[in-house]
């Protein structure tokens, strides 16, 4: 979904409705979770938008990505085994490449600019 955000605009990223798919089933470590997106505007070249993923556990190869988190609780773990905790508030960035995977605990969302 593709939201149209220019200087006039101001949209509510919490309440933003997303239309929601399963989780890729090679990427599903564990549950049945599923992810939705609003890309919201670009930048240059970066694209800033708002995803959420709902319970469960999966893997991801990311691209370059700098994210705020806007609700909910998961566990980031990189590719180097160290893991993050992240909830409202957490900001951070992930590498081009970078293999991670997700615990999420309570539906999460954040902001990303990619």
């Amino acid at each position: 979904m593709t939201l149209p955000l220019d200087a006039a605009t101001v949209l509510q990223a919490l309440e933003l409705e997303l239309e929601h798919e399963p989780v890729d089933a090679e990427q599903v470590v564990h549950g049945t979770p599923t992810t939705g997106i609003a890309a919201l505007t670009e930048l240059d070249d970066w694209e800033v938008g708002v995803w959420e993923i709902t319970p469960g556990t999966v893997t991801d190869v990311e691209v370059e990505e700098v994210f705020i988190v806007l609700r909910g609780h998961a566990i980031l773990r990189r590719g180097d085994g160290t893991e993050v905790e992240l909830h409202a508030g957490s900001v951070g960035r992930l590498d081009d490449g970078e293999e991670t995977e997700w615990r999420v605990l309570e539906t999460l969302r954040k902001i990303y600019i990619a």
